[in-house]
């Protein structure tokens, strides 16, 4: 009986001694719930924000639960001009904003943004993603990314119909960015505000429109104070949007979560896509049922607008060139973007995926 107990006593000493060795913290670590902070700007009723809600959704799931986040959409946290910083700084966890709420900041993926001819919001998309992942610009080297996206691109919300380059001259126009280049370079007037102030402005006058994507005339409600609708895809830039998450949450995550999580934000690069696309949809429904006149520019008209925007183009060329980027290497981002959009414009044809922008071929 004395030999069992010492047996018994050894080998709880032994156990004892080895559990010694284990921080008491990586215990604890295993189970210890991860709770996130989600930010993004875009309003809580949008689709922008519910594919956010269906993320996480899907994130708790596939982790059984060992990842939770709280949600904070419409700016409620973190507002589009200070989403990147605060996610550096760890206000939150993850979140969405696009770059030219803060000019400059991201001066390669600019490149994305220029007036390229993107018909489709599923081929920028596609595009915004394929760039990063081909070139992977160090300006994001501050965060992780998680994906990127893009709206259609952008169409005229106006008050007044826009049918010829000449219509443009003296209207003032909501565009931030390149994309308020754009509209200089097309006569008009930029005014770079936020987006969720463009349907004030525009209902009282101060703008006579929008070059924002089609989904706007329902999300922002500009089919309530539009009169007109130009589809001006061959010009319309798309904004690069981004979804990242701070780089030490990230890091924390253990193998197992951080490779559930990759392969989340895998299948979302796709969800975001048809999502985006999806929404041009709704979007000509508002403004059908606000008695919106859509307008599509002739192909000749097009190709005027094209010829008009090329300085756009020529001066990032010459602005990243002073920045110290070589020439040559700027050109070829943009060649890319150009072969690329080629590709994915076929690509979408092949897939039979219908859009409201692009050449009719594309359109339902």
């Amino acid at each position: 009986m004395r030999k069992l107990s010492r047996v018994v006593l050894a080998g709880m000493v032994c156990l004892g001694f080895i559990l010694s060795l284990v921080p008491f913290g990586a215990v604890q670590a295993q189970d210890k719930e991860i709770q996130l902070k989600v930010a993004n700007f875009f309003p809580p009723p949008s689709r922008q924000s519910k594919i956010i809600e269906d993320f996480i959704a899907d994130l708790e799931q596939r982790t059984g639960g060992k990842v939770k986040a709280r949600y904070f959409a419409g700016g409620s946290l973190l507002k589009s001009t200070t989403m990147i910083d605060g996610i550096e700084k760890g206000i939150a966890d993850i979140g969405v904003s696009h770059i030219e709420y803060t000019p400059g900041r991201m001066p390669v993926m600019e490149a994305a943004e220029l007036p390229l001819a993107y018909p489709t919001g599923w081929v920028a998309n596609q595009i915004m993603n394929d760039f990063y992942l081909k070139f992977k610009p160090k300006e994001m080297d501050t965060v992780h990314v998680m994906l990127w996206h893009a709206n259609s691109p952008s169409t005229l919300h106006m008050t007044k119909a826009i049918r010829t380059l000449e219509d443009l001259k003296g209207q003032t126009i909501r565009a931030p960015g390149i994309i308020g280049d754009v509209i200089k370079a097309l006569g008009g007037t930029p005014a770079p505000m936020p987006a969720p102030e463009t349907y004030d402005a525009m209902s009282k006058g101060v703008i006579q429109g929008a070059f924002m994507g089609t989904e706007a005339q329902k999300n922002f409600r500009l089919a309530e104070v539009s009169k007109f609708l130009t589809n001006s895809w061959m010009v319309g830039p798309s904004y690069p949007m981004y979804v990242i998450i701070n780089k030490n949450t990230y890091k924390k995550f253990s193998p197992e979560i951080r490779s559930i999580f990759d392969v989340l934000c895998g299948e979302y690069r796709d969800r975001f896509a048809l999502m985006w696309n999806a929404i041009d949809f709704e979007g000509i429904e508002a403004a059908k049922a606000n008695k919106v006149e859509y307008i599509d520019l002739s192909k000749e008209e097009g190709q005027k607008w094209a010829k008009a925007v090329q300085p756009v183009i020529d001066d990032y060329i010459k602005r990243m060139a002073s920045r110290g980027f070589k020439e040559a290497e700027v050109q070829g981002w943009i060649k890319y973007l150009r072969e690329r959009t080629a590709y994915l414009t076929q690509k979408q044809m092949e897939l039979r995926i219908k859009s409201v922008t692009g050449p009719p071929e594309m359109r339902p």
